[in-house]
């Protein structure tokens, strides 16, 4: 069966694709060339007819350099249509989740894992809210974790596309080809600008964390 855009989309909407499984689909559908699973994903309650929302959930690894200062782990995204580019081309560990039958933080867990081949990191897990895509049709949740990791461990899980487009030809790539620690302004270039408002929420994180006046009291937050 020719593994056209259609193909791939009847795929998650629950027609067998032989040899690739929903997630990887969804996957190879969110790099390009195709629509990330439009039509296909299943519409949480109350969202309007015909606007398809794409949920994901995912890890900002971070740790303290010697001098105080803040890194974060990034993965270069995988496949083809990344291949070339830098900036802008990178991103936290995430993937996509059901909100209705899936815990945000449980599919923060799994991507990590997933993309990484790494255990998810066991230390405090604080709530960096959400983000919505310039499209308006993804949404992300992220938490922040402190943390450290070699990248020469990570073992990235792959995805299947069609490619070259249009071959019939289903082709393997990882999740992300190379991952590496960067700084807070390094990190603001290379992260795709969707994810750039996490950069300010940490730093706003880490100045609160340094000095506890920053927060407001309980009674000024209710």
């Amino acid at each position: 069966m020719r593994a056209n855009a259609a193909n791939l989309t009847s795929g998650l909407c629950g027609s067998a694709t032989p040899g690739v499984g929903v997630p990887a689909l969804r996957k190879a559908l969110s790099r390009g060339p195709f629509p990330a699973g439009r039509g296909c994903v299943p519409r949480p309650c109350g969202q309007t007819a015909g606007v398809t929302a794409t949920f994901s959930a995912g890890v900002l690894l971070f740790r303290r350099t010697g001098e105080g200062e803040a890194e974060v782990l990034l993965g270069h995204m995988g496949g083809p249509f990344w291949a070339r580019k830098d900036q802008g081309a990178w991103s936290i560990p995430k993937g996509e989740y059901t909100p209705d039958t899936e815990d945000a933080v449980l599919a923060a867990r799994r991507e990590f894992t997933e993309e990484l081949g790494l255990p998810a990191p066991d230390g405090e897990w604080v709530p960096m809210g959400e983000v919505r895509y310039s499209s308006g049709r993804k949404r992300l949740l992220a938490w922040a974790v402190e943390g450290d990791l070699d990248p020469e461990e990570v073992n990235p899980g792959t995805f299947e596309m069609e490619w070259p487009p249009h071959s019939g030809r289903l082709v393997a790539f990882p999740e992300i080809d190379r991952a590496e620690w960067f700084d807070l302004a390094a990190a603001h270039d290379k992260l795709v600008s969707g994810q750039r408002p996490y950069l300010d929420r940490l730093v706003e994180h880490l100045r609160a964390a340094a000095d506890p006046d920053l927060n407001p009291p309980d009674d000024a937050r209710s």
